[in-house]
Parts: structure tokens; sequence; C-alpha cells
């Protein structure tokens, strides 16, 4: 592919066929993890240790081509051990800067929430200005730049919540869950997937993300359907359920998930089952319940997409 001719959304679904051999039974949750990147957003995984967090973000990294970097997140990771530090070299009498992880296309967090707020945060300015500053130099990185992290249960011993700042950075958050019967006889017959990652070859050429994300971005949202996704915004800040309600950030990152998603079911047009298939993943972790849970379930944001007219 050239960077003149037009995207086709064929090479994505190669993507997500290719992904589906190795994540086995997660097809809708591979599709949400894809629009999100063809949205430009950052993406959190967050269930139990050994439902496939990890090898999703190495299978999509591969697949897409990207240069791929991890960090393990615990708890006396550093800041400097994520973006970099100045070394002093004797030879030449200067200092030279050694980046850190962050600077890849795909960084994986591993983990990211047994790692203090303050080393958290980070990857604040990386996540929302695509740039680092350290030691009075700032410093871009490379173009695409995505944060992909794992999170597992914050009931969890060792972990630390995530501030809700970094939370609002993660334009979707998806959870796997067990596998159904079904895949899991054939994970159990096959092995371990993750041996199947170093044959895996990249489906797109690194110049071609960015045109797709270009097409993604293209594609048509009626005004009844801004109408309808203003109405949503409204109902999460009108409910007596919610402590507070989605920003409008949140309603532009609703908007590029669906289109993305749309994108990838080979539409033109977002389609109001498009806004309400990737509300939840949107809005749950950025909603607080009143109801003892520390955020939003997906079946509650489910009985106020009821509660809104479809236009």
């Amino acid at each position: 592919m050239t960077s003149n001719s037009p995207p086709s959304a064929q090479a994505l679904q190669q993507v997500l066929q290719q992904a589906e051999q190795i994540i086995l039974g997660k097809r809708r949750e591979l599709r949400l993890a894809l629009a999100c990147l063809l949205a430009r957003g950052h993406l959190l995984i967050e269930d139990l240790p050994g439902l496939g967090k990890t090898t999703l973000a190495h299978t999509l990294a591969r697949l897409l081509g990207l240069q791929f970097s991890r960090i393990q997140f615990t708890s006396d990771l550093l800041p400097a051990d994520i973006l970099g530090l100045s070394i002093y070299e004797r030879d030449s009498g200067r200092f030279r800067f050694m980046p850190g992880p962050v600077f890849a296309q795909v960084l994986l967090a591993d983990e990211i929430n047994r790692a203090t707020p303050k080393t958290q945060s980070a990857l604040l300015e990386a996540m929302e200005e695509k740039q680092v500053t350290t030691e009075g130099e700032t410093r871009p990185l490379p173009e695409p730049f995505f944060v992909i992290a794992t999170q597992n249960p914050s009931h969890q011993i060792g972990t630390f919540p995530l501030p809700e700042s970094q939370l609002d950075r993660f334009l979707l958050r998806i959870q796997l869950g067990y596998p159904d019967r079904a895949s899991e006889r054939a994970l159990l017959a096959a092995g371990d997937q993750r041996r199947q990652l170093d044959a895996l070859q990249p489906c797109l050429a690194p110049e071609a993300l960015p045109l797709h994300q270009r097409a993604a971005e293209q594609v048509f949202v009626a005004p009844a359907l801004l109408d309808y996704v203003q109405s949503l915004l409204e109902a999460t800040r009108a409910s007596p359920q919610f402590y507070h309600g989605l920003s409008p950030r949140a309603g532009l990152g609703l908007l590029a998930v669906a289109r993305a998603w749309a994108y990838l079911e080979g539409r033109a047009a977002v389609l109001p089952d498009d806004i309400q298939t990737v509300l939840p993943g949107v809005a749950c972790h950025r909603l607080h319940s009143r109801e003892g849970e520390a955020h939003a379930r997906p079946e509650d944001v489910h009985a106020l997409i009821r509660t809104v007219p479809i236009p």
C-alpha cells in the first residue's frame, strides 16, 4: 500500500482474523480494542491474571506492524524507568539522554495499578500530548503512539487505584472475562497461545495505520445522532445513580470510537447501534456509581441507554 492509495478495511479484517487465532472466543473485545487504536485512543484492559490481557497487546502490536515496548509495573518502579534519564559520559564530558521504554509506538503498561500514583502520573503527558518532558527538555514520541495498559481488579493485594486524571486518558476500557466452553476446550488442546506470537507476520505496512485512522475519521455522523450523543451525555449527568456525568471530552471519544466501529463494519455512516455498542467501554471507567461500586457496570450503562430515545 502506498501513501496515496485509499485504505481498504479488508486489511483490518485480516488483522482481526489473525488475532482471533491467538485470543480465542473474544471477537467483540478484539474489535473494540482495534476500534480504540483506530480512534487514536489508549486502551485499558482490566481483568484477572491469566485471561490473555498481555497476549492481546502483543498480538495487536505485531499484526499492525508497530514498534513494541513493555514495562512491568511494580511498586518500586520510578518515573525515570519509564521516561529515561541522562547519563554522564566521561569521554565526551557530556550528558547523553537514554530514552526510556515510553519511546515506542505501542507501550504495554503491564499491571499498571501495581505502581504508585507518582509513577503512574509519569504517563499523563505522554498519553495526552504524545510527548514527554524530562530534565527541562520536551521530546516528541513516535507516531503513532498508543498505550495499552493492563490492570488487575482493585480488590487484589498490592494494587493502587488509578487517579481519575489517569483513567480519563484511556479512551476505552474492556474486560476479557473467562472464555466460553468451546474456546477454552480449544485452548486446552492447543496449549499456550503465546507460543504462536513469534510466527505472526504484520498484516499492515508501517504507513498503513495512519491512512486507516484518517479514513475512520471521515465516517459520517448525522446531526440527529449528534443530538443522540448529547442526550446520552446529559442523561449521565442527570442520573441519580452516578456522582457525576460524562464530560464533553468523553462525548468526543464516544464519537471517535463509534466512527471506528462503523469503519470496521464496512459502513460510511454511524448507526445508533454503533454508539450503543461502544458506550459502555467509553463510559464505565468514567462514571462513579452511588450504589457501592467504584465504577459503573456495563449493565448500569445499558439501563441508561434504554431511557434515552433513539432519534
